[in-house]
């Protein structure tokens, strides 16, 4: 009997594959809206809203482990929440809660700085390690450019987060840190998402385009792209 030919892998920015990202952003954004709810609808009851949002965030995370599917984000969401939760729980301070997403976004935020300030762009690191070309990239006015455009515009993002999320966490507004924390959430990433693509697009030709969009999609699903399809590497211009 013959065997029943395989499928194709989703290949990324294919609807299937932009799919599976969205659903995996929205279930690590699931506990946080059900946290929010429950904490508004509850009179404020911090200890049952932290409950919820476990429970929520721990039966995404079975779900996933039983369709199969990655479970990578879930676990991350789902540690996140644990944290978040033990945070408010010792403080008894419900915002607390979002507290280590304020402290982890600051520490991307210098990351971010850190590497566009010395020339050496996180995403062109990224690019390098991904595609195996390592430092390359510098050498190409276009394709550092393009990385260093992109890593700015996520720069952007986490400093538009903490604009929000900090003075919210200041006065004590849960309900707002709430509404914020899920805004700034998948919606606000689509939308950097989108940013990064159109940025990158347009600080390069076009012949070079589809190396760099297929291995810049790559990057953003940590995958490798097929070294059989890499250009040969350019050896680095030096002074």
């Amino acid at each position: 009997m013959a065997e029943p030919e395989a499928k194709p892998a989703a290949k990324a920015g294919t609807p299937q594959g932009i799919g599976s990202w969205v659903g995996m952003m929205v279930d690590v954004g699931l506990p946080w809206i059900a946290f929010t709810l429950v904490y508004g609808f509850s009179d404020h009851n911090l200890k049952l809203a932290l409950i919820v949002a476990i429970s929520a965030a721990a039966v995404v995370a079975v779900f996933r482990l039983v369709r199969r599917k990655p479970i990578a984000s879930v676990i991350a969401g789902f540690i996140g929440v644990l944290i978040s939760a033990w945070t408010a729980h010792h403080t008894g301070q419900a915002q607390d809660a979002f507290l280590p997403g304020i402290l982890l976004n600051a520490g991307y935020g210098l990351v971010y700085l850190v590497t566009i300030v010395t020339r050496y762009p996180l995403f062109g690191l990224l690019y390098g390690v991904i595609t195996q070309t390592w430092l390359s990239w510098r050498s190409d006015p276009d394709l550092f450019r393009g990385l260093n455009r992109v890593t700015i515009v996520f720069a952007s993002q986490v400093a538009i987060r903490l604009i929000v999320m900090v003075p919210l966490y200041l006065a004590h507004n849960v309900d707002a840190l709430g509404i914020a924390k899920i805004g700034l959430g998948l919606p606000f990433y689509a939308v950097t998402l989108w940013a990064a693509y159109a940025v990158l697009r347009n600080s390069m030709p076009p012949e070079k385009w589809d190396e760099v969009k297929d291995n810049f999609a790559h990057m953003l699903r940590g995958t490798k792209p097929d070294p059989d399809k890499q250009p040969e590497q350019q050896p680095e211009n030096r002074a």
